[in-house]
């Protein structure tokens, strides 16, 4: 089972806008609401591509209440623990000529909450895998992913981490199995500009050093890198087409990822997975369907 944890989701509302003007009452052509959270869009795309999954995290109020529905109407299981205090957060995306976004703060977790999700992960072992992804709640210490990281390498569970700054560096030295740094985040963690694959191929290798097993750096329009825990490098190219939406296409990778690793138990086929699901979403308004990611996968095998 992959689980992915989703600490401070949120429900995603889209509007689309012709001419958007500030100060004035605006109408909306189209509409939608997705729950939204980089762990939520790992479990989504896993399941669309046949993974069994579950989704854990926070929710509070009636926002939280309609986010666990809509989870659960995607058919994945979710568990997650009620907030006293707060709302599960709304991000605002107004699409027209350009894409303007309000993104919600969320609720502030309570420690004895942040324990009660630890206990929760308790129960995994060493046929699960663990996705930790996003920002952490208010108040959370930056230690949080690598507190769960060693728990879960004490388990023998796998644990993947696609988290920024020091909730990623400081869960290295626990041996992650995967973690997807972009480029930009990669050279924030080595502290200089990346010019070429040989140089972005070192950097992930500095990554192996510190002690991610797998380093996926996802490269935009040139697709990926994967440096694997054999020392093999891996660079696959994307898929041509229309980018139309970024949003969620590195979780989709990361899923892909995963989904394609479980199914092949091969990191080149893996990789091509992550690349093509990553791909699909980028070519839709939203996450890729089962189609459109099976399309791209068939078509580069």
């Amino acid at each position: 089972m992959i689980y992915t944890v989703t600490l401070n989701p949120s429900l995603d509302y889209i509007v689309d806008v012709e001419n958007l003007t500030v100060g004035a009452i605006n109408r909306s052509t189209k509409e939608a609401i997705y729950p939204g959270g980089k762990g939520i869009n790992v479990s989504i795309i896993l399941s669309r591509l046949g993974a069994e999954t579950t989704v854990i995290g926070f929710k509070a109020g009636f926002t939280g209440e309609n986010l666990e529905h809509l989870v659960q109407k995607e058919g994945i299981k979710a568990q997650l623990l009620s907030v006293e205090k707060g709302f599960t957060r709304i991000n605002v995306k107004v699409r027209g000529k350009e894409e303007t976004a309000i993104n919600g703060a969320g609720p502030e977790v309570a420690e004895k909450e942040l324990a009660d999700l630890t206990t929760r992960l308790e129960g995994l072992g060493k046929d699960d895998t663990l996705v930790l992804s996003g920002s952490a709640p208010k108040k959370a210490a930056d230690t949080l992913y690598a507190d769960l990281a060693a728990r879960m390498e004490a388990r023998g569970t796998r644990c993947v981490i696609d988290a920024t700054g020091m909730l990623l560096t400081k869960a290295l030295p626990y041996h992650p199995f995967l973690v997807k740094p972009n480029l930009e985040e990669l050279e924030e963690i080595v502290g200089k500009k990346l010019d070429g694959l040989s140089a972005i191929e070192i950097a992930a290798q500095q990554m192996q050093q510190l002690g991610a097993r797998n380093v996926l750096v996802s490269l935009g329009g040139e697709g990926a890198l994967l440096i694997d825990e054999k020392g093999h490098a891996h660079h696959h190219r994307a898929p041509k087409g229309k980018v139309l939406n970024t949003v969620g296409a590195g979780d989709s990778m990361v899923a892909g990822f995963l989904a394609g690793y479980e199914k092949t138990g091969d990191y080149a086929k893996a990789l091509h997975w992550g690349i093509c699901a990553g791909s699909a979403t980028a070519f839709t308004m939203h996450l890729a369907s089962q189609a459109a990611m099976k399309e791209l996968i068939e078509k580069g095998e």
